[in-house]
């Protein structure tokens, strides 16, 4: 109760969004829908699911500089993502490096850069493809602003951050004139900000920027397959630019502030794009719960998998990275 500030802001927009979907959605319709769906093309999109999976980690351990085994790093992302799914204030994230900092010898506060640069382009693509969906939305004239300015403002943070990783030694001695104040914070902050400049290193290496980016991109065409592949399952007349306004808008719904697993937030946003798209807000919905179990299926089955070899439960990690966090505060 203590942390209410903090969860309850997106516990209200997930209880507002699930509220809006039980007044405007038919069931009868929306289970007509499931049963009729094409499960050819949902089995070939649970599979590539998995794929996409694998090939995130490969992301992962490219930032990583290839440093940690790439099952290790697998089973950190899995369980991360699996954290996600259950823990608020987006834990996962924090779990995922606190778990791959046992089993490598990477410390926290390496291993910690990595996730900003990885969500910084993740935003990059999501801004480009909602702006290539916006296109094909009728009515939506100008809304195709917003995509370019969150576009612009993540290109302009991996910008600063390249302009970081070039210049560590200005960073960190600007750092430690405006610090010098206060010793604590100049000791811990200082000590941070030295791995984290270091971690950003990866930008200013040409081969080793390009390699992450072409995983990167594969990672997102695998995940542009599989939308694909759900949508046309629900709604046989999706055209393939559909799903440029269906992830994008995916992403977007999943940064937004809600409750663990992005409830209500992620069924939302997949479902208001493709009742803008495909005009039944019922099929809709059918098809955001499927991709939404699909991202449930592969975090818990490779998860899963992951806690069980080192011997760990969900609970279990939750009280080991709260007192991780409590000790590093």
């Amino acid at each position: 109760m203590k942390d209410i500030k903090r969860w309850l802001p997106g516990a209200l927009i997930s209880i507002v969004l699930i509220a809006a979907i039980l007044y405007f959605v038919d069931f009868q319709t929306m289970w007509n829908s499931i049963r009729t769906a094409d499960y050819r093309l949902l089995a070939v999109s649970a599979v590539l699911s998995f794929v996409w999976m694998c090939n995130r980690a490969k992301v992962w351990q490219t930032l990583l500089r290839d440093k940690p085994k790439y099952v290790d790093v697998l089973f950190a992302a899995c369980e991360g993502y699996l954290l996600n799914a259950f823990l608020p204030f987006r834990l996962g994230e924090v779990g995922r490096v606190f778990l791959l900092s046992r089993k490598s010898e990477l410390t926290f506060s390496e291993i910690l850069p990595t996730i900003v640069i990885e969500r910084v382009v993740d935003l990059v693509f999501s801004a480009a493809f909602l702006i290539i969906g916006l296109t094909y939305v009728s009515d939506t004239q100008g809304s195709e602003k917003i995509g370019y300015i969150v576009g612009g403002l993540m290109i302009f943070g991996i910008v600063m951050m390249y302009v970081l990783a070039r210049n560590r030694q200005w960073a960190l001695d600007v750092f430690h004139k405006f610090s010098k104040r206060w010793p604590a914070v100049q000791k811990l902050g200082g000590s941070f900000l030295e791995s984290f400049l270091s971690g950003l290193g990866v930008l200013t290496d040409g081969w080793l920027f390009l390699r992450f980016m072409f995983w990167m991109t594969l990672n997102w065409f695998v995940a542009l397959v599989v939308y694909y592949l759900i949508t046309r399952a629900f709604f046989p007349q999706a055209q393939p630019h559909w799903i440029f306004f269906v992830l994008g808008a995916a992403a977007f719904g999943g940064a937004i502030p809600a409750l663990p697993g992005g409830v209500g937030t992620f069924e939302g946003a997949i479902a208001g794009a493709l009742t803008l798209l495909g005009g039944d807000q019922s099929t809709a919905l059918a098809a955001a719960l499927t991709a939404h179990m699909y991202n449930y299926l592969t975090s818990g089955v490779l998860g899963s998998i992951g806690l069980m070899r080192e011997g760990q439960t969900l609970s279990g990690v939750y009280r080991q990275i709260l007192n991780f966090r409590k000790k590093e505060e």
